[in-house]
């Protein structure tokens, strides 16, 4: 069965008081992961903590298509007593959502795999007039080196559908130490001569990039 479809589902979360931790991780782990899971279009899930960047936690949800997220099932579905407890705990500027739609590459490659041990993702937008530039230089010239980085196991590119950011880049890495080795830093000091120019045309989301270790299911 396909664990990976065209869409993602980022939910990002910093809590209100710490105090709540254990409660919010037991609520999402044992009930509202699960419960998710259950909808039409959900195919897989992981929930992930920040060893660089923020906001602290994240849930991923893959997809397989945006539309999982625009039903009536999901956006009418009862809240639970335990998730009216929760919610408030996590909400306005401490809860941050992305539904993306896949970019790059450009079919579903390997589709059966499961979530990494560890991911980086960055938040971004560039101007309307840098678009089409900007993601051919991403799409053949930047992302492509960073494949072959001991300890990469999956790039994928979205265009963001409902964000104050227009896109996401989502690497999915074997441990959260690979974004620090040398051969990625290498790649990304020598990965195009236009490099610069394009970074320059970037803003980045507050704690982007974040690298996150996979902390559910274990």
């Amino acid at each position: 069965m396909a664990k990976k479809g065209e869409g993602l589902f980022l939910v990002y979360t910093d809590l209100i008081d710490p105090k709540h931790e254990e409660e919010f991780n037991a609520w999402y782990n044992t009930e509202h992961l699960p419960e998710l899971l259950t909808l039409p279009g959900f195919l897989d899930a992981a929930r992930y903590v920040a060893t660089r960047g923020g906001p602290k936690y994240l849930a991923v949800y893959e997809l397989t298509s945006i539309e999982a997220v625009q039903s009536q099932l999901f956006n009418e579905r009862k809240r639970t007593p335990w998730e009216n407890r929760m919610s408030p705990r996590v909400t306005g500027k401490n809860l941050t959502r992305i539904v993306g739609r896949q970019i790059f590459p450009s079919t579903l490659e390997n589709p059966d795999r499961g979530m990494a041990p560890a991911l980086q993702i960055g938040r971004m937008s560039v101007p309307e007039s840098a678009d089409a530039e900007w993601n051919e230089w991403y799409n053949s010239e930047y992302i492509p080196g960073y494949l072959k980085v001991p300890g990469v196991i999956y790039a994928r590119r979205y265009r963001a559908v409902d964000s104050e950011r227009s896109f996401a880049t989502v690497y999915e890495l074997v441990n959260d130490k690979v974004s620090e080795s040398g051969d990625w830093l290498h790649q990304r000091e020598h990965s195009s001569p236009r490099s610069g120019r394009m970074r320059a045309r970037m803003t980045m989301a507050p704690g982007s990039p974040g690298v996150y270790r996979r902390i559910f299911p274990q």
